[in-house]
This record gives C-alpha cells, structure tokens and sequence, in this order.
C-alpha cells in the first residue's frame, strides 16, 4: 500500500521547508551514486559508499560506548571512516542517506504527501525543527533497542514517521488515496486514522518479532516506532499549547465536493 495523495484539505502556502527536504536528500543521493556507482539503485555498493554510510550514518555503539570508531576491517582493505564531526552530530547526518533508489522513493513520498500539512500548521522554522528532532528521537529508540549495534543507520524514515504521527492527531480524518499493489492494482481510500494506525501497529508488530534479530533484519522497526510516538508527543504539546483539542472533531467538508479550502491555520474551523 503505497500513499501518493490526500483528498480533502491542501495548504494553500507553498511547502519550502518539505521541498528543500526532499531536494536535498536528492542530492545526497545523487552523490551517492557518484560514489558507489548505478549498483546502489538496488541496494548494492563498493568501499567508497560503505566507507560514506560508516563514517556519516548513525553507529549506536559508538555512541553507547563513548568512543568513535575510526578504521573499519572491509574484506582486505581497511578503510578510514573516522566522521569528522562529534559523534551525536550522525544523529542528524544519518537522516539525509538512503541505501538505496526505493528507500529513498519510499521515504520521500510519505513525505510529500504527509509533511505539507505538517509544516502549514507548525510554520517553516517549526517544522524543520519538528522533523529533525522526530528523527533524532528515532534513532535513539533505536539505541535503546540495540546499543550494541555496529551497523550503520541510515534514512529519513525515522523523520517521516514523525511527521505520519503528527498528521494523524492533527487531521485523523483526511482521506488518504493510496496504491495497492497485490493481486490486482487499484487505489483506494481509507481515512487517515486507519491508514496511518494500520502503519504504526504493523511497524510494532515487526519491531516486536524481530527482537533479538539484529543481526538478519535490515529495518530498524523500532526507529519507525520512536519516530512516530515522538511526532505525537510533539504535535500533542503543540495542540495543546496553542490552545486546540488534542483530538481534532470530524471534517464536515470531507464528504462535500466542492472549491472550499479553509485557511491554512484553520483547516478545521472547530478547532
């Protein structure tokens, strides 16, 4: 099931913030591609890309263990990947790499559907900070699940799922069109709430099953899990900070058709 567009309210300011976002985890990419070649459209790589993901990924044993790892044993080579900036900075730095074309696509749709409406409601400065504090809270859960861990972290999923539970609390009835690509191909769609609930409990289940698997997992589940519940957490202080319900009531313009946009700090007028 793939989210590709939301069918009620659109901000009508332009997302920068979002946009930037995604442009610039592009980039990112596209260096990648520069380093390790047209193989890591598929996931693969060679020392110059793994030696990128060591030295700029999130390694929770080096934080954990207090000591930044500096040359890593790589069949018979030994590569540098001392990061040149302390090591809670990869906290941050982690979350603009992908190891691969469809970690990227995946990560950037959710955001280009999800995060406009996120940063409209939080404003641009807000925004950026809500994203990369959700990501640095993500990959912390994930320290916290496996601090031993040498394997580099890396992707903005952590984030983006940070923006998915913020949008949940704050719009759980926007109709979301997503794509389904089982048995037939088709779109359907299905309320926010279910949608993006349905993601957050299937992102526990395996988080859950996949305790004491480290090793033969490639998805950190439980940096999904962080991600969202911090997003959450921060958008529950916001709304109550600013004076709205925690739970937002039902869109009446939902099920209307019709040219009506409410304004971006009002799209649900009893708020």
């Amino acid at each position: 099931m793939i989210p590709f567009a939301d069918a009620d309210v659109h901000p009508r300011s332009t997302p920068v913030v979002t946009r930037a976002l995604i442009g610039l985890n592009g980039l990112v990419f596209l260096y990648e591609l520069y380093l390790g070649g047209l193989g890591l459209l598929t996931g693969g790589g060679d020392f110059d890309i793994t030696r990128f993901f060591f030295t700029w990924g999130f390694i929770p044993d080096e934080l954990a263990g207090g000591q930044p790892f500096r040359v890593l044993d790589y069949g018979f080579a030994r590569l540098d990947i001392e990061t040149p900036v302390p090591t809670w900075a990869t906290l941050f730095s982690s979350m603009f790499i992908h190891g691969g074309f469809f970690h990227l696509a995946g990560n950037m749709m959710f955001l280009w559907v999800f995060g406009d409406k996120v940063e409209a409601l939080l404003g641009r400065a807000g925004f950026l900070l809500f994203y990369l504090a959700s990501g640095a809270a993500a990959a912390l859960s994930h320290l916290a699940i496996d601090a031993g861990s040498q394997t580099p972290l890396v992707g903005a999923s952590g984030a983006v799922s940070g923006v998915l539970g913020a949008y949940l609390l704050s719009y759980p009835y926007n109709r979301v069109k997503a794509l389904i690509l089982m048995f037939v191909i088709t779109v359907i769609e299905l309320p926010a709430v279910w949608l993006l609930g349905g993601w957050f409990a299937w992102q526990l289940v395996q988080g859950l099953t996949s305790l004491g698997l480290a090793n033969a997992v490639n998805v950190a589940f439980f940096a999904h899990v962080g991600g969202f519940i911090a997003g959450l957490l921060l958008m529950g202080a916001f709304r109550l900070g600013t004076g709205r319900p925690l739970w937002p009531g039902r869109n009446p313009y939902a099920s209307q058709p019709g040219p009506y946009r409410p304004r971006d700090r009002d799209w649900y007028p009893w708020d």
